[in-house]
């Protein structure tokens, strides 16, 4: 009886694992996920036509600027000017305590006067004895010693001008005026502070002027010349600004063994520089034929130290290749190895890319 029971029991696995296994064989395979294929816009690499190009740091300057010191020792007694100021040429700017200079002037007047009327007596007695002198009624050792008199008290008055002319100057050195109009662009020093000769007080700049400074190097500065065309990029606000070579420095003793060199720029109306704005400059390169293959900076991909472009392969798929890259060309990159002129690169893409993504190139 418990034999019937196990067979029973058993037969009945069976039929239950059939019945499953002819379920699931009936059963249909599920749907794959549909891949979207990213939109894409491509360029192909280039060479620059013409000339090479090498770059070169810099920054905007107004044309036009002055960094104003004093000659003279003393405290600030009034600043007349904040930073951002329009002022007049000749309009005041920092008087410097002057009392001492002041005391000296009027020594120096008191000086005058007493010459002055030393000359005029002296004046009148040469003038009574070059009469007597004709007259016969002076000796010629008598005039003599007169016209030495006269010639000293002039020479007194002339002096005692002299004196007066270098106290003025020493004074329009503690009554600083402005040399040019222009704007304030920076002070260092308030009331009670103690200015020194040759201590920078404040900076002025006439407005609207503005060149570009660039340090080159030695292995570069040969190639340059006075009228090159340069082109100019802005960093800060990235435009690309057309400019002129208008003068190259010949010496690198006091930079660093850089040589400056000024861009005389032709700035779009409505363009917006300041002083101190960074650029870089591309000059054309006059020993060379162009090998570059430039690629626009916004389209590489930065990873830790390694940087990147994703290209086109054979199956339309997205593939980032690792790049070496130069130096750069206004918003563009020299690339040195990694891609070729007449490669496809990815120029933009609707969505995020990714090694293997499927493409649709518009």
């Amino acid at each position: 009886m418990k034999s019937n029971i196990k067979t029973t029991n058993i037969l009945g696995l069976f039929i239950v694992a059939a019945m499953l296994l002819s379920s699931c064989s009936d059963s249909k395979p599920e749907n794959k996920t549909t891949v979207t294929a990213v939109n894409v816009t491509v360029e192909k690499a280039s060479q620059p036509e013409g000339k090479g190009f090498f770059s070169a740091s810099g920054q905007i300057e107004a044309e036009n600027f002055a960094n104003i010191s004093t000659r003279m020792m003393g405290y600030v007694s009034k600043v007349y000017v904040k930073v951002g100021d329009k002022v007049r040429k000749g309009q005041a700017l920092i008087d410097i305590n002057n009392s001492d200079m002041e005391a000296r002037r009027a020594q120096t007047q008191a000086g005058i006067n007493q010459a002055k009327a030393s000359y005029i007596t002296a004046e009148k007695n040469y003038q009574r004895f070059q009469v007597l002198l004709e007259q016969k009624s002076a000796s010629q050792k008598e005039y003599d010693d007169v016209k030495t008199q006269y010639d000293i008290a002039k020479a007194q008055v002339e002096s005692a001008e002299q004196m007066q002319k270098e106290v003025d100057a020493m004074l329009s050195y503690t009554n600083i005026k402005a040399p040019f109009n222009g704007v304030i662009t920076s002070t260092s020093v308030k009331i009670g502070d103690m200015a020194k000769p040759g201590q920078y007080l404040l900076s002025l700049e006439a407005p609207g002027d503005f060149v570009a400074m660039a340090m080159i190097s030695e292995n570069d500065i040969p190639f340059i010349n006075k009228n090159d065309s340069v082109k100019v990029f802005v960093k800060s606000n990235g435009i690309n600004i057309t400019g002129t070579v208008s003068e190259i420095s010949t010496s690198s003793q006091n930079t660093g063994g850089q040589y400056l060199v000024k861009i005389h720029l032709a700035i779009p109306e409505g363009t917006r520089l300041y002083s101190g704005m960074f650029i870089s400059a591309a000059f054309p390169s006059n020993n060379q034929l162009s090998s570059q293959v430039l690629i626009p900076r916004d389209v590489i991909i930065t990873k830790g130290d390694l940087q990147g472009i994703y290209t086109v392969s054979a199956s339309n798929t997205a593939i980032l290749r690792w790049l070496k890259l130069g130096k750069s060309l206004g918003d563009k990159v020299e690339v040195l190895s990694g891609l070729s002129s007449g490669e496809t690169y990815i120029l933009s893409a609707e969505s995020k890319l990714y090694n293997g993504a499927k493409l649709n190139i518009k």
